[in-house]
């Protein structure tokens, strides 16, 4: 039956994070098995909820996936577990046009998961309802099951308000949170700070599990949650083949995590996995020197805010761009793309970075670049056949400035998004290939097989 229900709000900053963390750690206490995921691209609410449920959380987004592999990933990472909680993103409706394609709406539908809405009722009573009800109407066929008040001023007003939605909406409220005077959990430019820089993050944790059994109602939730329909499983197998031959040992791919570079999905490092890869977790704070590769992935991350440390740790950078320069096949991706440049200016102080690339990049108070994107490759490259179009994801603050430009080869044309410069992006020099995109492998399996097959030819001719 797989249980499941989606967290949603109408707003982004409603609280659907701190909430949807609650109940995985609640009912985690009770001895259950919750498999989280996430609706949407975003890294650091994925990476809370995976630290509270201690299990991956899998991303599920209509832009990057279809939707056979929409399902073919829920159904996957649902098995067994005794109830999938996903977080939705934004508002409800909210998407990229007005049919609201790529919407949360839209991934409940398609999952045919009952909604819980989280709803702000700052000075306002039972205008609450309409809006409720408004959001019923615009949709008929979606199953918004019950409502969780937040910002609650007192008890009459949470009376008022449950009784207007249960009278003209018909659904129950599941919950209602009080107005606290402090948010536990400081946010800065990319929403969430990372539990990896949090000294306090079991404690975090445990105020978001006090405050969901003090105020939801967890058994009614439950319910909800359990009275769904079945999902009809999709043929294809999720599981990529091995394309390892006998005449040549498994690859080893290394992949920098660290509290600078942690932003992975799950299913691309998976990926690289199943098709026979064996992965080699690398620290570019501590570790001396990059052990021996056949292949390196640089995820994104924070380097902004251990750009000193990064900075000190000298023979690192030496060997990683000494092991550029010899042809290791490199994909870099946003962090990952910054710290492989010269330099990283952060409140006018320059830290030295690995300086594989002729480019500094400057922090800035504002997105630089922040969407979905749709790229062109337009260049021969170790990793994607021209003319392939790449769905991705990009989100920095930070701003390339060339220090020489001449010779540099960009591989990718901006279809949607930022880039580089909103014309181009993917610098390629020799195996190194650099972009402000991420890519999601379960919405394309050709990024493995691409970094899979580099690593093949290193080895080859290593």
């Amino acid at each position: 039956m797989r249980p499941r229900v989606i967290i949603a709000a109408l707003k982004g900053g409603a609280g659907k994070t701190i909430l949807s963390l609650g109940l995985v750690s609640a009912w985690r206490e009770k001895g259950y098995c919750i498999a989280p995921f996430k609706k949407g691209p975003d890294f650091i609410d994925a990476g809370w909820l995976a630290f509270a449920a201690d299990r991956p959380c899998y991303n599920l987004d209509p832009f990057l996936m279809n939707d056979a592999q929409i399902l073919r990933s829920f159904l996957h990472r649902s098995d067994g577990v005794d109830l999938s909680l996903i977080e939705g993103n934004r508002g409800l409706y909210d998407g990229l046009d007005l049919d609201g394609c790529c919407s949360t709406a839209e991934l409940a539908r398609l999952l045919k998961t009952p909604v819980l809405i989280i709803v702000d009722v700052s000075m306002t009573t039972r205008t609450i309802a309409a809006v409720i009800k408004g959001c019923q109407v615009f949709d008929p066929d979606l199953n918004i099951a019950g409502v969780i008040l937040n910002r609650v001023a007192n008890p009459r007003q949470e009376g008022l308000i449950t009784g207007a939605i249960e009278k003209y909406c018909g659904i129950p409220v599941v919950g209602a949170v009080p107005k606290f005077k402090e948010n536990i959990f400081p946010e800065r430019h990319m929403g969430l700070v990372p539990y990896q820089e949090r000294n306090r993050a079991e404690k975090a944790i445990s105020w978001a599990k006090k405050t969901v059994r003090e105020n939801l109602q967890l058994d009614q939730i439950w319910k909800i949650a359990h009275g769904v329909e079945p999902i009809v499983a999709v043929s294809e197998d999720i599981v990529s083949e091995s394309i390892i031959t006998a005449n040549h040992p498994s690859p080893r791919i290394g992949f920098i995590r660290d509290r600078a570079f942690w932003f992975y999905y799950p299913e691309n490092l998976e990926q690289l996995e199943r098709l026979g890869a064996i992965l080699v977790q690398i620290d570019a704070i501590s570790d001396k020197e990059l052990p021996s590769l056949d292949a390196l992935y640089i995820g994104g991350g924070f380097p902004e805010t251990q750009a000193r440390a990064l900075a000190d740790n000298k023979t690192f950078r030496d060997s990683l761009r000494e092991a550029i320069e010899e042809g290791l096949p490199v994909y870099a991706e946003c962090g990952g793309f910054m710290y492989l440049g010269e330099r990283l200016l952060v409140d006018n102080k320059s830290y030295p970075m690995v300086g594989a690339l002729p480019v500094e990049f400057i922090l800035q108070r504002k997105p630089q670049g922040h969407g979905y994107t749709v790229l062109e490759v337009v260049g021969q490259n170790p990793y994607y056949p021209v003319g392939e179009l790449l769905r991705g994801h990009e989100f920095h603050y930070s701003k390339p400035v060339f220090t020489k430009e001449m010779n540099l080869k960009f591989v990718f044309k901006v279809d949607r998004g930022r880039g580089v410069d909103g014309i181009r992006d993917g610098i390629c020099k020799k195996n190194l290939l650099a972009t402000y995109t991420h890519v999601h492998a379960a919405g394309n399996p050709n990024w493995a097989k691409g970094l899979f097959s580099a690593a093949l030819e290193h080895q080859k001719t290593g």
